[in-house]
């Protein structure tokens, strides 16, 4: 029985690499819906605020988001919001527009401070939500320092081949990096290892029409889960059903992790 599932686990470990690997950016017709699309997802936060402020109340651990590419703190305020009100000790990542890694600072260095600030400061472990290109920095954050990081989240995230992608033009003009310098071809082909003994939940989106879903996704393991939310890419730190699965994710006791469950009312807004 064991051996079976070992087997069944590294064919889904197999497929997800060779779907990644052969992925494509999404057309781009559909990246003209994402603005529209972000805005009536944020509309369904009125309706949904009630029951979202209902989640239960968690154990104050210190809680960092990092924003997109080319967004600042201000795209993470809602989602910061909500962990505050759901008992975490939540922060902004403080580094201005996420433009990637230019050649003027080493942002790797400055956000390995900032996580060292904030585990000093909260005694504890820190949780890392990292929206699109932000939550490729919280991966390599916890990568480097996995004795200070207690559990990552990525939404929409690139953790693949960055020409599946429709920004990777724009992020090469803006940050002065070519993605096809050795030192970024490394990086990109060392995403998607697995973490040492850091939670990963990979949440992702098939209409996503920035990053292509395949590269959101992980290869499944030990501690990592790959979470199917119907959602734009703009949209999802808005999103109730993404902030539902971020509140349940951030209950989870420390050292106790478990799989996001998909059952009852779930199957209708998860896969």
């Amino acid at each position: 029985m064991y051996s079976r599932r070992v087997v069944a686990i590294q064919k889904a470990t197999d497929q997800d690499d060779s779907d990644a690997g052969h992925s494509q950016a999404p057309p781009w017709w559909l990246t003209l819906l994402e603005a529209p699309r972000a805005l009536t997802e944020a509309s369904t936060l009125i309706p949904a605020r009630s029951f979202l402020k209902t989640l239960g109340v968690g154990d104050g651990h210190a809680v960092m988001a990092l924003p997109g590419f080319l967004a600042t703190d201000r795209s993470t305020r809602v989602l910061r919001e909500y962990c505050r009100h759901w008992g975490y000790d939540s922060h902004p990542w403080e580094q201005g527009r996420n433009l990637g890694l230019t050649t003027g600072r080493d942002l790797e260095q400055v956000l390995d401070a900032r996580l060292e600030y904030l585990y000093q400061r909260s005694g504890g472990k820190v949780s890392l939500i990292g929206w699109s290109l932000g939550g490729l920095f919280a991966r390599e954050m916890a990568r480097r320092n996995p004795e200070k990081v207690r559990l990552v989240i990525t939404l929409g995230s690139p953790l693949g081949n960055p020409r599946a992608t429709n920004a990777w033009r724009l992020y090469e003009f803006l940050s002065g990096t070519s993605i096809d310098e050795e030192r970024i071809r490394k990086r990109v082909r060392a995403l998607r290892d697995p973490l040492n003994n850091v939670p990963v939940t990979a949440i992702y989106s098939r209409t996503d029409a920035i990053v292509s879903w395949q590269i959101s996704r992980l290869p499944e393991g030990k501690q990592v889960e790959n979470l199917g939310i119907s959602t734009s890419h703009l949209g999802m730190g808005f999103n109730p059903a993404v902030l539902y699965a971020i509140a349940d994710r951030l209950r989870l006791p420390e050292g106790r992790w478990a799989p996001f469950e998909i059952r009852g009312f779930r199957n209708l807004f998860f896969h």
